[in-house]
């Protein structure tokens, strides 16, 4: 008796749970429709209310547009009728202004002929005075002509700065052959054989420019002259008889014959010279009297 009031309880209990179950679930779908009307209600009210706007807006741009359009009408009516007017105004104001120009003008070109006229008068007097003050200057006074005659640049003759035979010419273009080197190579002097500490002079007044040991030619005495010219003593012995920037006169003693060059140190003893002009090496034999 007693499993079986339990399993009517039971029984009971399950079918209220189901009642409530059911109902729950009637109310859910209740709520979800009503929301769902009341969602597709709320769109229906906004898109009339956007479109009752733009109707406003468009209502509102009409009447601009057709005001505008009136302002338009009326501004080019005025202007219309203004421009008839100035036509005629503009019209009769060339009028008078072309005939005042040409009065003008007019009365220029006779101001300018008269001017011109009045210049070229001026002009053939002054002319005139003008010649004749020539002519009598011309005859009181007579120009004098005064020559002045240019110095004449000082002629240089050069001597030999010691006797002797040229054993070796001057030779830039064409090559000679070198004892000392073995080899052919040009020459920019002349070599006058002489003795040993025979005494070598200038060949003509300058100054010293320099004394210097040239690793080529031994020891060097370079004199300037005028016009350009330079001298050159090398393979030396000694240079006692001058000092740099010493004024010396022509056949003046230098130095001495040496043997000094490297050069030329398998030669006779001799003097190397040289003559420049304008620093460019020239051949000696040509000024040398």
């Amino acid at each position: 008796m007693r499993r079986k009031v339990r399993n009517t309880q039971n029984d009971d209990m399950g079918n209220k749970i189901i009642k409530y179950a059911t109902i729950g679930v009637v109310i859910l779908t209740i709520i979800v429709i009503g929301l769902l009307v009341y969602s597709q209600n709320l769109t229906n009210e906004v898109k009339e209310g956007a479109l009752s706007k733009e109707n406003i807006a468009n209502l509102v741009n009409r009447a601009n547009e057709n005001s505008t359009a009136k302002e338009g009408t009326e501004e080019a009516s005025t202007k219309i009728g203004k421009s008839v007017e100035e036509v005629q105004n503009e019209t009769k104001n060339q009028i008078e202004t072309n005939i005042s120009s040409q009065n003008n003008a007019t009365t220029t070109n006779t101001n300018n002929t008269t001017n011109t006229s009045n210049v070229t008068n001026t002009s053939k007097s002054t002319n005139s005075t003008s010649s004749n003050k020539i002519l009598t200057t011309s005859v009181e006074q007579p120009q004098k002509t005064e020559t002045t005659e240019e110095p004449k640049s000082q002629e240089l003759s050069f001597i030999k700065p010691v006797e002797g035979e040229i054993i070796k010419g001057y030779a830039k273009e064409n090559l000679v052959f070198s004892n000392t080197l073995q080899e052919w190579t040009v020459h920019t002097g002349i070599d006058i054989k002489a003795e040993k500490t025979t005494v070598v002079k200038a060949a003509e007044e300058g100054t010293v420019k320099s004394i210097k040991n040239d690793p080529r030619y031994g020891l060097t005495v370079v004199v300037e002259h005028n016009n350009g010219f330079q001298t050159v003593y090398a393979n030396l012995l000694t240079s006692e008889f001058v000092v740099e920037g010493e004024k010396i006169k022509k056949e003046q003693s230098i130095g001495t014959v040496g043997n000094t060059s490297a050069f030329e140190s398998s030669d006779e003893v001799h003097l190397h010279f040289e003559i420049l002009k304008d620093n460019l090496q020239v051949d000696p034999s040509i000024y040398l009297k």
